[in-house]
């Protein structure tokens, strides 16, 4: 069955996140390696990469990824912020080349007003660059979005114009968010619905692409272009949509993880995962 978790906080540390997913019975986790809101970040310590370790060997086979900064805009139309944007993408890749994790979950970024292939075009030489210049085998999952603005990537053929055009394809994966999804107008709520987004998927990117997910239900309706998040089987993407992931077997092996809105104490993230669980095995 699929691995399911959520996205902990690392404040105080980052092996702390270990004993929030635990406290939760996750099996899987996303974290930040750093503040998302700064550009200059300190760099990792030697304790902080030893800690960090410690904390995963008492779970070897949880699935982690690192969020990357919402600072990073590779599709902008401001040199200076392209420029900020690779240099703090190629630290994420090295800062998770130093922990072990495998994968950077990020969001393609906006054009900001100059148009998709403008932006997509920036996005891809922005990505060259950082892989080029960043020899390691962490890989870029490109996280579809909810269209808001002047956002990339809410489209599967802009995910797949991007992968297709990159000198460095093996890098390059995708994370799928079930509320961006559809919020940007991919009906995953009914089997008619989930089986035509997935076939779209395949065609546009291929389902050997998808390598993680985000679990969350949406607060607005199918096509809003909103991106507000909401507990499972709460919003309007609703329990049948979830059901019908959990239970397809290509994904199986999979690492999912919520973003679903929380306290201090976490309860919601037992909540939720407790939901999802209980869909697995239930094929309709």
């Amino acid at each position: 069955m699929a691995l399911l978790g959520a996205h902990e906080s690392v404040s105080g540390g980052l092996h702390l996140a270990f004993e929030r997913i635990e406290a939760v019975g996750g099996e899987a986790l996303q974290i930040f390696t750093r503040n998302q809101r700064q550009w200059n970040p300190k760099p990792l310590s030697s304790e902080e990469i030893a800690q960090f370790a410690g904390g995963w060997e008492k779970c070897p086979a949880m699935p982690i990824v690192s969020h990357g900064s919402y600072l990073v805009n590779l599709g902008s139309p401001k040199e200076e912020v392209r420029h900020k944007s690779v240099e703090a993408l190629k630290e994420e890749l090295r800062r998770c080349a130093a922990l072990n994790i495998p994968q950077i979950v990020m969001h393609p970024g906006s054009h900001g007003g100059d148009g998709v292939e403008v932006g997509l075009e920036r996005v891809v030489k922005g990505l060259d660059q950082c892989f080029q210049d960043v020899e390691n085998d962490v890989k870029v999952l490109l996280e579809t979005t909810a269209g808001q603005g002047n956002g990339l990537g809410s489209r599967f053929d802009e995910l797949g114009w991007i992968i297709d055009r990159s000198q460095f394809p093996d890098r390059l994966a995708v994370c799928l968010d079930t509320c961006h999804v559809f919020a940007a107008g991919y009906d995953i709520s009914d089997r008619k619905g989930y089986e035509a987004t997935m076939i779209e998927f395949e065609e546009k990117v291929g389902i050997d692409r998808l390598a993680f997910f985000h679990l969350n239900d949406s607060k607005k309706e199918l096509a809003s272009r909103v991106d507000r998040h909401e507990h499972i089987g709460k919003g309007c993407i609703g329990l049948e949509g979830f059901r019908l992931l959990l239970n397809d077997s290509r994904f199986e092996k999979h690492g999912m993880t919520l973003e679903t809105p929380k306290g201090k104490d976490l309860q919601e993230d037992r909540d939720n995962l407790q939901v999802l669980r209980s869909l697995i095995g239930n094929k309709g």
